[in-house]
């Protein structure tokens, strides 16, 4: 996946949609903007029997030229103990968080090391996930100290917005994502000019409302009408029903076609996909198979001043000299760099030892840093 002279075909089958339509959304979704696996989006499902219509042929990626931005890597961005969240503790398998109010237990793969806190603070969690353990499985919630409902008040930096217990283990928020979030809304800031952003696999519009707050225009895409709906309270109970976001319901890849040709241009764009994931209308997104040709229309979609590009990758068997590599061929010619690495959150207390959570790659043109 180096990127250089990328010549194939991008398989995209359109599968009979047997589930509830799934529209992009930050981490559920999974290909082209569509619902994810593992970030808290359910994952597709088919019988053998279920009919697949032939792929959809596309032409062969240009081979760009110029050459590719300065490549800095690896970097590790942390995300450190706040009072809105806290890793307290991680290991054996499986992770103990703060959200708000409420101890969080669940499992992580990547938790490989002993815990370090005791038991009995494990075992007096508030919600506790059980069930299928892997990342695109489902389970359920149990609550060991007292019953609790489906969502409760969290907050990022004084934005509040809601939790949820999915049946995906996840809580509609990913913590490591926050060195991401302050980034972006710093190069807003300093931009002191009006600016795009679209949001591809926005899931519940945290970083869509960071964007509006700093003052971007923001459209918001994502493949699951049940994430836009959570999108769009979450908007309300921050009181930011006032800013330019458009909360686009769509495949993303789709959508990113459209816009292009359309002429649409944006100046910041975030990637958020799953590994795997449906569409609204049954389109399956494999993030190996369609990541390069998504890059390549994001390309397409930059507009003469652009500030930054955003991607993460979650629960792949990949490295991010890879997710680099690739975004570097997709941009030769456009200047700034690229920065690739890891985002991990750090526990609290001494002793503390850092959680990998994702891989990331980002690209930042010279003008963001003037």
């Amino acid at each position: 996946m180096d990127g250089s002279a990328l010549e194939m075909r991008v398989r995209r089958p359109r599968r009979p949609s047997a589930e509830p339509a799934r529209s992009e959304t930050s981490r559920p979704q999974k290909r082209r903007g569509s619902a994810p696996q593992g970030k808290d989006r359910p994952g597709p499902t088919r019988s053998p029997a279920s009919p697949v219509a032939e792929p959809i042929a596309r032409p062969p990626l240009p081979h760009r030229s110029g050459a590719r931005p300065h490549l800095r890597q690896p970097v590790i961005l942390t995300a450190e103990p706040s009072e809105d969240y806290r890793l307290l503790d991680s290991g054996d398998g499986e992770k103990l968080e703060r959200y708000g109010a409420l101890t969080v237990r669940r499992p992580e793969n990547q938790a490989i090391w002993p815990r370090r806190v005791d038991v009995a603070r494990w075992d007096n969690a508030d919600a506790v996930f059980t069930g299928d353990t892997d990342e695109e499985g489902t389970g359920r919630w149990r609550f060991p100290l007292e019953p609790l409902g489906e969502t409760w008040p969290l907050a990022y930096d004084g934005l509040p917005f809601l939790g949820r217990f999915t049946s995906f283990r996840h809580v509609g928020v990913f913590p490591e994502q926050a060195a991401h979030w302050s980034f972006m809304a710093e190069r807003i800031g300093e931009a002191k000019r009006p600016l795009r952003l679209l949001n591809l696999f926005g899931y519940t519009g945290i970083a869509s409302l960071v964007a509006a707050r700093a003052g971007a225009e923001v459209t918001h895409v994502d493949a699951s009408k049940k994430a836009i709906a959570w999108a769009r309270a979450n908007q309300e109970l921050a009181r930011l029903g006032d800013r330019p976001v458009r909360w686009i319901c769509e495949d993303a890849v789709r959508y990113a076609e459209r816009e292009v040709r359309r002429g649409s241009r944006y100046d910041a764009i975030l990637l958020d996909p799953p590994k795997y994931g449906r569409g609204p209308k049954g389109e399956v997104w494999q993030l190996f198979e369609d990541l390069p040709y998504l890059l390549h229309l994001t390309r397409e979609l930059l507009s003469p001043r652009p500030l930054f590009v955003i991607l993460t990758a979650y629960s792949i068997r990949a490295s991010f000299y890879s997710l680099s590599a690739l975004m570097a061929e997709q941009f030769r010619g456009l200047g700034g760099r690229i920065e690739a690495g890891e985002l991990v959150i750090a526990e609290a207390g001494e002793d503390a030892r850092l959680l990998s959570t994702s891989l990331f790659s980002r690209w930042i043109s010279d003008d963001a840093e003037r």
